[in-house]
């Protein structure tokens, strides 16, 4: 008998006919001789309705009362989800995060899991039913305060207790059937991958890819958690996330893109004229590192004049603020001037096989300036090549490299 922890988002049990789909989809699963454990997110647009309703009260809400009001879009979830298996026949119990409990650190909106006690949910399984949970949210160790997790934090609750429950599988039930080579909105020639590493789907999952949050990828690869991704509409085996050990020797050496991702959410930030001497680097992204502003991409070009330009991004929420921080340093170093731009994207390419062939980067290169896009920055990792270009350019761009690379066969 095998422990299946299923996951289910806010589109998946997003009105009564849903969430009684969902319930048949896991008494299917229970009848195939499993014990389930579910976790689901609030109903699509609840954590929207609530925090435009917490917005009517304050302009800056408390951060620790927005956790008290969003979680109780997972409470509804929860209890209607049960009560539907229930209605099938299907014996059911639900927890919130804090009754199973799910303990995380002090961080309220973007709490980080440091235990979950899986006693509670053994028991109910060894009762013959299936454990509905809340994902999203926890209680904190010290204060005893509820907790989230930050946006699509079910993910991470789903694969969290997996590895404390050491579930033989964690299946992510989405609006989507697997993960794609591109997004089929932008080019819809793209294939379902059957199989992604660990490494290709963290790389995927970070550079813009919505299937899944990064932090849930991180979980399953730190334990070992085998992660399938399918869809909760229709039939199908869905995009197994597995180790790289788990590839044969011949796919491994095949010259292999697996993806080519994109963001959009992206802002680039330039300090012209900085004095070229030692520490200048953390005397700029010092205070913008310090304001929990998270830079990405960065360059350092150095002048013949004993100056240096100094480039990098955020996302793009951030931008102001991060402007309004180096306007500040600039005038500390004698910087010429701070620019700013909101009108670029990043698009990466992903793949297991960069490791052991060359000509990846030339090809993507030659094949962006065909089409005449021209390349503001560039990053790469050992499996990732990542460029910046105009906003304008994106789909053409990602189209390209899709045709180039093959990813459509």
């Amino acid at each position: 008998m095998a422990i299946i922890v299923q996951k289910f988002g806010g589109t998946s049990v997003g009105n009564v006919e849903r969430i009684q789909h969902v319930a048949k989809q896991v008494a299917k699963t229970v009848s195939e001789g499993h014990q389930v454990v579910v976790a689901v997110s609030a109903m699509s647009g609840e954590t929207n309705r609530l925090t435009a309703l917490a917005k009517e009260m304050q302009d800056r809400p408390s951060r620790r009362e927005m956790d008290v009001l969003l979680t109780t879009g997972e409470q509804v979830t929860i209890a209607l989800l049960s009560m539907a298996l229930q209605a099938q026949g299907c014996p059911a119990i639900s927890y919130t995060g804090w009754q199973v409990p799910i303990q995380t650190n002090d961080v309220h909106n973007k709490a980080r899991i440091e235990h979950i006690d899986g006693k509670k949910i053994t028991d109910q399984l060894g009762q013959g039913k299936v454990v509905v949970v809340a994902g999203f949210q926890g209680i904190a160790m010290e204060s005893g305060d509820i907790t989230t997790l930050g946006r699509g934090g079910s993910d991470t609750t789903a694969v969290a207790l997996s590895a404390a429950l050491n579930a033989d599988e964690c299946q992510i039930y989405t609006d989507v059937d697997g993960v794609y080579t591109t997004d089929p909105r932008v080019v819809p020639e793209a294939k379902r991958l059957d199989t992604v590493t660990y490494d290709e789907m963290l790389e995927l999952a970070s550079l813009g890819a919505k299937v899944l949050q990064i932090r849930s990828v991180e979980f399953a690869s730190k334990y070992n958690v085998p992660l399938r991704v399918l869809s909760s509409m229709k039939e199908g085996g869905g995009t197994l996330i597995t180790t790289e050990e788990n590839f044969g020797d011949s796919d491994m050496e095949k010259p292999l893109i697996s993806g080519i991702a994109f963001s959009r959410d992206e802002a680039k930030l330039m300090v012209l004229g900085v004095p070229d001497k030692p520490g200048v680097a953390f005397q700029i992204l010092g205070p913008v590192s310090d304001a929990n502003i998270e830079i990405d991409m960065i360059i350092q070009n150095q002048g013949i004049d004993g100056t240096t330009d100094f480039t990098f991004t955020v996302s793009r929420n951030d931008m102001d603020a991060a402007l309004e921080i180096l306007e500040g340093v600039a005038t500390k170093l004698g910087a010429r001037e701070v620019m700013s731009d909101d009108t670029i994207v990043k698009i990466s390419m992903v793949g297991v096989g960069m490791k052991s062939h060359s000509g990846i980067a030339s090809n993507m290169f030659k094949t962006l300036a065909d089409n005449e896009i021209n390349i503001q920055m560039i990053g790469t990792t050992e499996i990732k090549i990542s460029v910046v270009i105009d906003e304008p350019s994106l789909e053409l761009a990602v189209q390209s490299l899709h045709e180039a690379f093959e990813l459509d066969k």
